[in-house]
């Protein structure tokens, strides 16, 4: 009887102390772009690394299209449960000063969690050609 009353007790009990210590399934890191790129190849090293560490899978989705606002998008929709993360690059924040609509806030929409890597862009040409800035 005294059990039964105790098991009762447990019914009322909010949700969030019968969940399993975070992380208890996969881990899916969301690539906005295509597999074989930079952020790509860093996303899986990120992934196997978290999963030897989180002792989870965790898995690579590349959603690319639309300068990676589909995959962005897909993340901004999943349940903010810290089991969908997206690896992305530079573009997240340029696209939406560039585009006149994206399907997300770069600030608003998502909690940054830190740089995995920094890399410099260069636009180069021929030294037959005498331009020296963009415009030229």
């Amino acid at each position: 009887m005294l059990a039964a009353i105790g098991l009762a007790g447990l019914v009322g009990l909010p949700a969030s102390w019968a969940q399993s210590p975070y992380p208890n399934r996969p881990i899916r890191i969301v690539v906005p772009y295509t597999a074989g790129t930079g952020i790509d190849i860093l996303a899986r090293a990120t992934g196997q690394k978290l999963s030897e560490r989180l002792k989870v899978a965790v898995v690579v989705e590349n959603r690319p299209g639309a300068s990676g606002n589909i995959g962005t998008d897909a993340v901004v929709k999943a349940a903010p449960d810290g089991y969908t993360l997206l690896m992305t690059a530079s573009t997240h924040v340029t696209n939406a000063a560039l585009q006149a609509s994206v399907p997300y806030d770069p600030a608003k929409s998502f909690t940054p969690i830190g740089p995995t890597a920094i890399g410099n862009l260069a636009l180069v040409v021929h030294p037959s050609v005498p331009a020296k800035s963009v415009p030229e």
